[in-house]
């Protein structure tokens, strides 16, 4: 899924403020810190989803047999191999 700096930065901002906000969190940096790490976490996460997603995309397209996306075929193709995708890296 492709997101906008300025969306990502959002969603970075909103965790780090979520994160200020419990009492049972402290922060041992600055929350400036704390939203730039989450930023790289997020865009790792994304990225991750993104090869998955590719990965899941070519498996459909080396089929001997044609499916055209969006039949209900390849959407039960699509999850059966993006779940498998997902298992292989652990997450």
């Amino acid at each position: 899924m492709r997101i906008s700096p300025d969306k990502l930065n959002k969603l970075a901002h909103t965790v780090a403020d979520t994160l200020a906000d419990i009492d049972a969190v402290g922060f041992m940096e600055d929350r400036n810190t704390i939203r730039q790490e989450a930023r790289k976490a997020l865009t790792t996460l994304l990225s991750q989803e993104a090869g998955i997603d590719q990965a899941a995309r070519l498996k459909i397209a080396s089929q001997k047999k044609i499916v055209l996306e969006g039949s209900q075929e390849w959407e039960i193709l699509y999850r059966k191999y993006y779940n498998d995708e997902v298992r292989k890296l652990g997450i």
